[in-house]
């Protein structure tokens, strides 16, 4: 952790004026929410006993789990939309030099965490990790590279160029994935573009095998639309700033969202909607959710002023990255524990969860208590104005 910069203060948080580009509280609370999600939806008691919403669909077609990831590199573009800001008056060299640092510091944080604990068990015994077959790729190092190329293009095309670009690169891909997809089928598990060109990069070995067979959900070429959803919530994060907290931002928010949900859907017809392979309308159903949730957002916490439950989520918020990478390293090293001869992990859910509930609901309480220990570390970072940034 020595490439962290960890910081603590006990200064409050310098607050702006809308028209000097507030950081909105919604936008804070949509981020705490995703994490929240995230975490919640990748830990659960047991992966064979999952409530239907709370699972991937397993190819075409879409979840509200579906919408967490992309929700994700959302919110990373409302936060470039404040910290770009700082650049409007330095060097290149500043913004480069920055850009890239972030981008490999967290690329290593999602090597690392998928290397860790750098054990395994078999029968029994730990056994070293083969780290020459290890995934190359993953959620941080997508969003490493989401992130990087997202900073580059919407510091260089500006607004108006960056959303020109977002709409080339959903038609290039699309056009990609038919003309080198199989013949008939090009969206198959098999015969899509985006695993043709992981296999031209990677071993079959370094990639994710969860479907089957090697290919990765968060592969390179399926990146490339990926960098539209972090693209998308920079524009709506300077719509936000410039409107400010009004009824009119929420139902300009809303209305554009729900264009966008019916466009993806239409879409879906000749391109179907698909989280692993990121199509391009998944793309555009997404970004139409998360305008219509950041819209809903403000309207409650601005506009109504309710803003007694927000807190739960701004702990999330204030350390995503760090609560993210320790709910895998804790989950992991309950997995490689042994008590009684099974993993620690198992060993809790059986005895607390699963010994007094069915498996789904023991599972997704499980999940959720989890969730719940993570906030609580959050919580205690906050009290002791602990924050730990990339």
């Amino acid at each position: 952790m020595e490439s962290l910069n960890i910081t603590k203060s006990g200064e409050e948080k310098t607050i702006f004026k809308p028209n000097r580009g507030q950081r909105f509280l919604a936008l804070d609370v949509l981020r705490g929410l995703t994490v929240a999600l995230m975490v919640l939806v990748n830990t659960p008691g047991s992966w064979s006993t999952i409530y239907a919403p709370f699972k991937h669909a397993a190819w075409h077609g879409f979840t509200i789990t579906d919408l967490v990831f992309p929700s994700f590199l959302f919110v990373v573009g409302n936060a470039m939309s404040f910290s770009m800001r700082k650049f409007d008056t330095q060097p290149d060299s500043v913004f480069l030099k920055k850009v890239f640092r972030r981008t490999i510091k967290i690329f290593v944080i999602g090597l690392f965490l998928t290397a860790f604990p750098f054990v395994y068990r078999s029968g029994g015994e730990l056994v070293l990790k083969d780290l020459s077959e290890m995934r190359i790729m993953g959620v941080l190092q997508r969003i490493a590279l989401c992130y990087l190329f997202g900073s580059l293009i919407v510091k260089y095309f500006k607004l108006k160029g960056s959303i020109i670009i977002s709409a080339g690169i959903l038609l290039l891909y699309w056009w990609i994935m038919y003309y080198f997809g199989d013949v008939g089928n090009p969206y198959s598990k098999e015969g899509n573009a985006a695993l043709k060109f992981d296999l031209l990069i990677f071993s079959p070995e370094n990639l994710y095998s969860g479907f089957g067979l090697p290919f990765d959900p968060e592969g390179l070429l399926s990146t490339l639309p990926a960098i539209v959803n972090v693209i998308a919530g920079y524009v709506a994060g300077i719509f936000i700033q410039k409107s400010g907290n009004n009824f009119t931002t929420v139902w300009k928010l809303v209305a554009a969202g729900i264009a966008l949900v019916i466009l993806g859907e239409v879409w879906d017809l000749v391109f179907p909607i698909n989280k692993p392979i990121w199509t391009s309308s998944y793309v555009v159903l997404t970004i139409g959710w998360g305008l219509v949730l950041i819209g809903f957002l403000i309207w409650i916490i601005e506009v109504v002023k309710l803003k007694s439950w927000t807190y739960f989520f701004e702990v999330f918020g204030k350390n995503p990255l760090f609560i993210f990478v320790m709910s895998g390293v804790f989950v992991m090293l309950m997995s490689v524990i042994w008590i009684n001869g099974a993993s620690m992990k198992g060993w809790i859910y059986s005895n607390f969860f699963l010994s007094w509930l069915g498996a789904y609901n023991a599972s997704l309480l499980f999940a959720v208590c989890y969730m719940l220990l993570m906030w609580l570390m959050g919580y205690w970072m906050d009290k002791k104005r602990i924050y730990i940034k990339v």
